[in-house]
């Protein structure tokens, strides 16, 4: 069957519209938090506490969308309360106001990526190896605009950055109203269908691996831009860094239906921790900032290649009817739970050890993890 490229128009946009957000404003949350006069160990706890947020939020969004069938309006209402929430954190200024503000952006994004995700497998039908080549389009809109993000910043502010965000996500809602959302009712209660799915250890190997690799990418992400400033690196620098990573992921999107198909889940998740490692180790000994640009270039490798095959693991796997509930999961490990570790152990270590060591410690729990995954067992395929 040929893909309608018309139908898939909207989630092309939906892509672009909320990862050109994210761009705009979310790798540069620490610096505002910093601006604002916090700790690192405060920073680290609103860091940390979005993703404890989405570890109960994704997964509990996902299955009353399933449960409900109401998956375009619980995705509305979602972005709406995400929007309020950023600009609310755009007028805050105190530590004691953050923190709810936080919880509740929180609270509302969480569904949003894996509604989005499934949505699209849904519209691929059988063809969901193609998702790539929608994907692809989230990562245009980030390289676009994190390529002039930085610039607009280093010298009008970060109120721009607010101010950018609010209108993406805007445009998010727009598209998304039109967003064909097509879900098979459940054939089983959900809580009895995901425990049946957590208790298969291929599945118990994935989310340890995926948890390990959100882990790692929530401490480099979170405190890698404060580790820039410290050494002099112009905000303009930190926006070349995120495009020049974007612009590494664009070839893995396109392939991405051929490397699942030629290497299977288990070897692209073991690909791309090894190439957390050594972006880790790039990060932890470079003694100036121009590296991240090299070292960014890993980033199609270190995260296309692991998500390109953890959606479409978590696809494969889903009972009839729970595609949300099971991508809510996905997110909920990877930048949730392991989000909630990096941000929390991060903003420790950090503070008390310095970013390079913080570092490359974590590159030694990316190799440890990774042999333990090569070796614990089975391939972790749904094929």
């Amino acid at each position: 069957m040929i893909l309608d490229n018309r139908k898939l128009l909207p989630g092309k946009a939906a892509y672009f519209f909320y990862y050109a957000a994210a761009a705009s404003l979310i790798p540069f949350l620490t610096l505002h938090y910093s601006e604002m006069g916090l700790s690192g160990s405060q920073i680290g706890f609103l860091t940390g506490i979005v993703p404890l947020i989405t570890l109960i939020a994704a997964s509990f969004w996902g299955a009353a969308a399933d449960a409900s069938q109401r998956h375009h309006a619980l995705l509305i209402v979602a972005l709406i309360g995400a929007w309020m929430s950023i600009l609310a954190l755009s007028q805050v200024e105190s530590f004691a106001w953050m923190v709810p503000v936080v919880i509740m952006y929180a609270l509302f994004i969480a569904p949003v990526a894996p509604i989005l995700d499934n949505t699209i497998m849904g519209m691929l039908g059988e063809q969901r190896e193609a998702y790539g080549r929608l994907r692809i389009w989230g990562a245009i809109g980030w390289g676009v605009v994190a390529l002039g993000a930085g610039y607009v910043i280093e010298r009008n502010g970060l109120g721009y950055a607010f101010a950018a965000y609010l209108l993406l996500l805007a445009g998010l809602m727009v598209v998304c109203l039109r967003l064909p959302v097509d879900q098979l009712p459940p054939e089983q209660k959900i809580w009895i269908g995901l425990r049946t799915l957590l208790s298969q250890r291929q599945w118990q190997l994935f989310l340890f691996i995926v948890l390990v690799q959100g882990a790692s990418m929530s401490i480099y992400m979170n405190f890698l831009f404060l580790h820039m400033e410290s050494m002099g690196a112009s905000k303009s620098l930190m926006g070349l860094s995120l495009a020049a990573a974007t612009v590494s992921e664009l070839p893995i999107w396109l392939i991405s239906d051929k490397l699942l198909r030629r290497w299977g889940t288990k070897w692209m998740l073991a690909a791309a921790v090894l190439a957390w490692a050594i972006r880790g180790t790039a990060y932890g000994l470079m003694t100036a900032p121009w590296v991240v640009i090299p070292a960014g270039m890993l980033h199609g490798i270190s995260f296309s290649v692991m998500w390109a095959a953890s959606v479409a693991f978590a696809a494969e796997s889903a009972p009839k009817g729970m595609g949300a509930t099971v991508q809510g999961v996905l997110s909920g490990v990877t930048f949730g739970l392991g989000g909630t570790i990096g941000g929390f152990a991060g903003g420790v270590m950090y503070q008390s050890l310095g970013a390079s060591t913080t570092f490359l410690i974590v590159v030694g729990v990316l190799l440890i993890s990774l042999l333990v995954f090569v070796t614990a067992g089975r391939k972790p395929s749904a094929e």
